[in-house]
């Protein structure tokens, strides 16, 4: 499967435009985002409106940036969004699992509970993680006064052993690819990345 992700491109323009062409080419099957495509929600239902108009899936988990009910309650609206926040999605034989918002914190307690679903369920499937925040302690999440990823993504990640796990967040960072043993992790931020697995 072939699909487009990007993140923090926090409503500009320019970065929206090349998106734009790139997730409506004809080889891309889907669109993730990781969070951050607005500025505090100012611009939500525009910034639906333009995914939606790809005609195809795109799964969105918010960022810092449209966290609360309005982003909830918006994407409702448009039939070709799909809202990957503390949820999962089977897509050929790969699941998506979706976390969103914060992007600060080192430990969260939240997501350690949809952790404990997660592990029963998806230990033996082919997963794609997607969160906002980087992991802990690789090249996505290192600034210049040290590390400042979640470590509780990063003990999800070495558990249930995903083939890829993508976050955003820290724009010091873009295009970062780093790897957990056999999990490969990448920032692809607002330039986005087309990835394709088998």
């Amino acid at each position: 499967m072939k699909f487009l992700v990007f993140s923090d491109i926090h409503e500009d323009k320019k970065h929206l435009a090349k998106l734009d062409k790139r997730a409506k080419d004809k080889d891309i099957e889907f669109v993730i985002i990781a969070g951050d495509f607005t500025n505090f929600n100012r611009s939500l239902t525009q910034m639906f409106k333009k995914f939606d108009s790809w005609d195809k899936p795109v799964y969105i988990i918010p960022g810092n940036h449209e966290e609360g009910e309005e982003y909830t309650v918006t994407i409702q609206r448009y039939d070709n969004l799909i809202n990957l926040h503390k949820t999962e999605v089977e897509v050929g034989d790969y699941v998506l699992l979706g976390y969103g918002g914060d992007g600060f914190s080192q430990q969260d307690p939240e997501f350690r509970k949809v952790a404990r679903i997660w592990y029963g369920k998806y230990k033996k499937k082919k997963v794609v993680l997607v969160t906002h925040g980087p992991v802990y302690k690789t090249k996505l999440d290192l600034l210049s006064m040290g590390h400042v990823g979640n470590m509780d993504y990063r003990k999800f990640i070495e558990r249930i052993k995903p083939k890829l796990a993508i976050s955003g967040h820290i724009h010091e960072t873009i295009g970062a690819i780093d790897k957990i043993k056999d999990t490969k992790v990448i920032n692809p931020c607002w330039d986005g990345m087309v990835i394709e697995l088998k």
